[in-house]
């Protein structure tokens, strides 16, 4: 890129001279008008930023409901289970009789 401007004002300075004093003198007036319009665009991107982010803090409350409820499962099966094998264990127990 820089190769090219180089070039372009190694073929005609002048207009090269012209474009930078044309920019020079209507920056003050673009960037008035341009503000507006950078404001909107970061203010849209504002937004959509706390949409996303209160977004990802219910799923993330959601997955971790779900997750407390799988654990509990879990340990409610594992609790059953152990109560189930322990009764049978009685039970045999109970009904050995050794004589």
């Amino acid at each position: 890129m820089l190769e090219a401007l180089k070039k372009a004002y190694q073929a005609n300075p002048n207009r090269t001279l012209a474009i930078g004093v044309g920019a020079l003198v209507l920056t003050p007036i673009v960037i008035p008008l341009l503000k507006p319009v950078a404001k909107a665009t970061v203010k849209t991107g504002v937004i959509l930023y706390q949409k996303t982010k209160g977004s990802l803090a219910e799923a993330g409350e959601v997955m971790g409901d779900i997750i407390a409820e799988a654990k509990a499962e879990v340990i409610a099966e594992q609790a059953a289970k152990h109560a189930l094998s322990a009764s049978n264990s009685n039970s045999e127990v109970l009904h050995h009789n050794p004589d």
